[in-house]
């Protein structure tokens, strides 16, 4: 097991190394995984791809699958929300990866066989799966074949099977990453630039000019005077219905009753810490007091001066200026009541350099005589690192033996709090749940003064009345809704209440409104329809939502009548655009010089030197003003021409060719396009596998 504890050390937590895509990572961006067209599937199933079927119970198979993964990398079977979605996001990208991924590469004619995969593996090319993999990687910081190799000969011994599971995991993900390569490098080795292009793309970068030029800013206001017609916005729609392409998403109005404590359950609360004044004021025991009666445990942290104020000004203000066990009176923050005393004052050092020698103590005795002799040894001149060397249990190979480092109270190893009153210099004892260490400190920074403060807290909690007067409140309005949205405005009218707006609901979605917790709303809304009503929904016991649903956005492309009004605008602020590009035209017809032209349009001339595609600062300039220059003849009158932002009038005072976009830059700008085709690429064939992604219906 000594080689499955190794894994465990140095890797932590669960990596993951999602199979197929993660490799992908340095060209793929997870939130590009999550598009894909709308096609119905059965309510029990989690997606489709290929027209495949992706049942809840083989998708489930796959969690259990990536659960064990991280139980053997991590040495334990809980798991919080945040690995727990990791773990469900692997299981798709891993469906991902076999059912559309990998099998276009493929198609491709792209193979990996087992002479290659035991050369990855074993041989001389080692994979950079295993390379990267911390559990192989040495003193040094680098690949050490040793490390795999016992590895490799530990998994016949292993009864728990676990060593062979996770190099099956490896060996996956060595096949994928060499798959992806080859094909990457196929994409990479057909995007040829021929030696024409290459002198085209330096040229023209170089040609910069310096230009004179006026500009007449678009309105931002809309002119609702322009008329656009039912036609003109059917053929934009059929033009550019792939503009419009969108993800789910839902817009609810919701009123939400917030359950906070009343009057009497304020008083309450200070009654309650009123009571406990005396006891707390004389206890000798005050972590046991805390735990028996406050809110919150003692704080063993020792602050220093100043620390303590963005926290709480008042505790800050009090620390710093009392006595061992003098007892601040009741304050309220928020509803919270708090008093505090003086539990310890020290002069301690803000960080020390800590050095050990860690020894097993199953038995106390011979591990007490092992250290003593082995501190007399030291104290007679033996140096502290060889010792350490050649006794600790604690064999890192990434530090010098013996050495722990600095140590704050921050960032501190369980049991090490003597540490921060210790002697330098002094070798001592202390025993942890990891054995009996043999301390020293080496060095430590100056001693201030710190105060460690026993604070008692009682915050005012709603109590039964409370919660069922805002209950009541929130069944009132969602019975007398009937479901219906209709009835539910007329009822918030009547009860004085502003719903709120929550636009763009994803599916799945975990927070709304800033209020987390919510997925419970995101569910209701995606199984209800347009007009529905939802009864209370609670959140974390301390929120009542009444939701409507006011808006539905279904994935792909909506229909012309949801998009009409934007489409309008779109072609109303273009017909703008060309009407002030014909008055600036009419205005200045006739007009033979700049000067001339900007009195007329009551503006001045602006200069700019250097203006080209590819001239270190002309990517602030509107791209199409920048197109318009290139092509312009020298010192002829151009205009008016329609820009991005306004209308131009200009001349190109002169042009030269510098050398400052080198044949580099062009082959870097090359790949730079390169790589955003390849991370096209999963959008392309997700598409073309026809994904659809339910997971937010189940999990």
């Amino acid at each position: 097991m000594a080689v499955l504890e190794k894994i465990r050390v140095k890797m932590g937590v669960f990596i993951t190394a999602i199979i197929g895509l993660a490799l992908l990572s340095f060209i793929i961006d997870a939130d590009t995984l999550q598009s894909a067209f709308s096609v119905f599937s059965s309510k029990y199933d989690v997606g489709e791809m290929k027209g495949k079927s992706i049942s809840y119970q083989d998708f489930q198979k796959r969690i259990d699958y990536f659960n064990r993964i991280n139980q053997i990398v991590s040495g334990t079977a809980s798991i919080d929300e945040q690995t727990s979605e990791m773990i469900i996001r692997s299981a798709w990208q891993d469906l991902l990866s076999d059912n559309v991924i990998i099998p276009f590469i493929e198609s491709a004619g792209i193979a990996v066989g087992d002479e290659e995969m035991f050369d990855l593996s074993q041989g001389k090319n080692i994979s950079q799966v295993l390379a990267r993999e911390q559990a192989f990687v040495g003193e040094n910081g680098m690949f050490d074949r040793n490390l795999l190799v016992q590895f490799i000969k530990a998994i016949p011994m292993d009864e728990s099977g676990n060593l062979a599971t996770y190099w099956d995991y490896l060996e996956k993900n060595m096949k994928v990453d060499q798959l992806v390569g080859k094909y990457v490098t196929l994409l990479a080795k057909s995007n040829i630039q021929n030696p024409v292009e290459l002198r085209r793309s330096i040229e023209d970068n170089n040609i910069t000019s310096d230009v004179s030029f006026i500009v007449q800013p678009y309105s931002f206001a809309e002119d609702t005077s322009i008329v656009v017609s039912k036609q003109e916005v059917r053929d934009y729609y059929n033009k550019h219905k792939h503009n419009f392409d969108q993800p789910a998403s839902r817009d609810l109005e919701y009123v939400l009753f917030e359950v906070v404590p009343s009057m009497e359950d304020i008083n309450a609360a200070e009654d309650d810490i009123e009571k406990l004044m005396e006891e707390f004021s004389t206890s000798d025991n005050l972590r046991l007091f805390l735990a028996r009666n406050s809110d919150k445990p003692l704080d063993t942290y020792y602050y220093k001066a100043g620390e303590l104020a963005s926290k709480s000004p008042v505790l800050d203000s009090f620390a710093f200026k009392a006595k061992y066990s003098d007892v601040l009176p009741v304050f309220k923050e928020g509803n919270t009541f708090k008093s505090a005393r003086i539990n310890s004052i020290k002069q301690m050092p803000d960080s020390v350099y800590v050095q050990h020698i860690l020894l097993p103590n199953q038995d106390k005795a011979a591990a007490k005589k092992g250290a003593d002799s082995l501190i007399a040894l030291i104290e007679k001149g033996a140096d502290f690192t060889q010792v350490a060397a050649e006794n600790s249990l604690d064999k890192n190979p990434n530090t010098i033996p013996g050495e722990i480092g600095w140590l704050t109270q921050s960032a501190m190893i369980p049991g090490f709090d003597t540490c921060f009153v210790a002697t330098p210099g002094k070798l001592f004892t202390h025993e942890t749940q990891y054995g009996l260490h043999i301390i020293k400190v080496k060095e430590r920074t100056k001693p201030i003064s710190k105060v460690q403060l026993a604070v008692l807290e009682k915050a005012a909690v709603a109590g039964r009345e409370t919660y069922q007067g805002f209950y009541a409140k929130a069944n009132e309005l969602a019975s007398r809704s009937e479901g219906k949205i209709e009835k539910f405005n007329e009822v918030t009218k009547e009860m004085n209440i502003f719903p709120m707006p929550a636009y763009n609901i994803a599916e799945g979605a975990k927070s709304i409104a800033n209020y987390p917790n919510t997925r419970e709303i995101a569910r209701w809304a995606y199984e209800a329809k347009v007009g529905d009503v939802s009864q209370i929904i609670s959140v974390d016991n301390k929120y009542f939502f009444i939701v409507s649903l006011t808006k539905v956005r279904e994935k792909g492309v909506p229909a012309l009548a949801d998009v009409e009004k934007d489409i309008a605008s779109i072609l109303r602020r273009d017909k703008a655009n060309e009407k002030l590009v014909a008055s600036v035209k009419e205005k200045t017809a006739g007009l033979t010089s700049l000067e001339a032209i900007a009195e007329v349009l009551g503006t001045t001339v602006s200069k700019q030197t250097g203006v080209s595609f590819g001239a270190p600062g002309s990517q602030q300039f509107d791209p199409k003003f920048i197109g318009f220059v290139a092509g312009a003849t020298p010192n002829t009158l151009v205009g008016p021409v329609a820009g991005n932002i306004g209308a131009y009038i200009f001349t190109v005072d002169s042009r030269e060719t510098g050398a400052f976009f080198t044949e580099d830059d062009a082959k870097a700008r090359a790949n730079q396009v390169f790589g955003y085709q390849v991370q096209m690429i999963p959008t392309i064939l997700e598409k073309a596998a026809k994904v659809v992604d339910n997971r937010a219906k189940f999990f």
